[in-house]
């Protein structure tokens, strides 16, 4: 295992989530060499000197597999095997292997599969002379074409081919994003950096049994469950995939449309690894991938999860003006959990507006819809017309009616939600 140090200090986080990477893969680590370089050699990535010595350690410890913690171009990578004489994976690769293991679903296959090969596409460049073979015979003419267009031919039509099917996919998941939308069912998504606890603590809100390991990206596939021990109306709980820094863009990409199903939340939960020393630098992760999705301006609540390998007591905290800042909890020992689902209630179900509102003729279609959900107490009409309506009605029910647009929706904005 190489840990390359370039031009920054020594990262003892960076290594040992590296490390953990790699037992995720399900590999055996029998060596580790660190190289620090002012910068990037453009063979290597790092000295040759250092090359020549992890080619001894390779040869002394009958290694099979050299991981680099750092991503290498092809004409590194090619030059790395050459000399070492093994397989070398750079981060993004292990990282796309271990997808590679944990996907079960129809779409999480297409989606690693899409992100295995556009990254095998940036491979295909320059870096093995057995691709630069032309191909001739009868109907060909001219020179021919070279075996590596042919690679690069048949990779960009299986692409095309992943792309579409995973369209096909996604409008599925719209479909039923626009269903839970018309039933007003409202979606609560757990995100959080990889190993924070969310499993854990979907099983502990569902009552079910979603895998949960001590690993990084135990849980690949997004599951939704209702829970059914909130007070108030039915609450889905969605489970995604944990992020983790310097992610692969391949996969970023490839599970945008995962990703994307945050955006039809009522309630965003992040998920934070409270005993983790580098929390804030993960959370920064986290809510930057949040920011790249479009899914920065909804409603967020932290929770800091094992509380119990903390000084910190778990429960509410809130801030001067009564708002629920964030829920300190344990999902292992169950500890806090009464105070969590007391937070979503609050937040989702059972955050109860209840005031005035003044409708002019313009808002006829507000009105309409305020009677339609049944939360009018009372109507004035004043002998201007204006309509006086005294209303008692969910917060997320309120967000909902938002989407009307308009002048409806900006009223709702400024009078309900504010």
């Amino acid at each position: 295992m190489l840990h390359p140090v370039i031009e920054r200090s020594d990262d003892q986080d960076s290594r040992e989530e590296f490390r953990r990477l790699a037992e995720s893969a399900g590999l055996e680590i029998v060596g580790e060499l660190q190289a620090p370089r002012s910068r990037p050699d453009p063979k290597y990535l790092v000295g040759s000197g250092k090359v020549d010595e992890l080619a001894e350690r390779v040869a002394e410890l009958s290694a099979e597999l050299v991981l680099v913690n750092g991503r290498l171009s092809p004409i590194q990578e090619r030059n790395l095997v050459r000399r070492l004489g093994v397989n070398v994976l750079d981060r993004t690769t292990l990282i796309l292997d271990i997808f590679a293991q944990r996907a079960r679903s129809h779409e999480g296959k297409l989606q690693v599969e899409l992100a295995q090969l556009k990254h095998l596409s940036t491979r295909l460049v320059r870096g093995w002379t057995h691709l630069e073979r032309q191909r001739g015979g009868i109907g060909m003419r001219g020179p021919g074409e070279t075996q590596l267009e042919t690679d690069r031919r048949l990779l960009a039509n299986r692409i095309r081919a992943l792309t579409a099917r995973l369209d096909k996919v996604e409008q599925r998941r719209a479909e039923g994003r626009r269903a839970r939308e018309r039933g007003e069912t409202p979606l609560i998504a757990l995100v959080g950096y990889t190993n924070a606890g969310k499993s854990t603590l979907f099983n502990r809100l569902t009552e079910s049994a979603v895998m949960a390991r001590d690993q990084l990206f135990a849980t690949l596939d997004p599951t939704v469950r209702r829970i059914e021990s909130l007070a108030g109306s039915p609450v889905l709980l969605s489970d995604t995939v944990g992020f983790i820094r310097d992610l692969p863009h391949e996969l970023v990409a490839a599970f945008r449309a995962t990703l994307e199903e945050t955006l039809g939340a009522s309630l965003v939960v992040h998920v934070i690894d409270a005993a983790d020393p580098d929390r804030a630098r993960h959370q920064a992760v986290v809510e930057e991938v949040l920011d790249d999705i479009g899914a920065a301006d909804l409603p967020l609540l932290r929770v800091y999860n094992k509380a119990d390998l903390t000084d910190h007591a778990p429960g509410l905290e809130r801030d001067e003006g009564g708002e629920i800042r964030a829920v300190w909890v344990s999902a292992a020992t169950g500890e806090g959990m009464d105070a969590l689902k007391r937070a979503l209630s609050e937040r989702v179900g059972e955050g109860r507006i209840h005031r005035w509102i003044d409708l002019g003729p313009d808002h006829a279609r507000l009105r309409s819809r305020l009677f339609a959900l049944g939360v009018v107490q009372q109507e004035r009409i004043d002998e201007e017309g204006i309509c006086h309506l005294e209303v008692e009605l969910d917060r997320r029910d309120a967000r909902l009616l938002t989407r009307l647009g308009g002048a409806d929706g900006k009223l709702v904005e400024e009078v309900l939600l504010n």
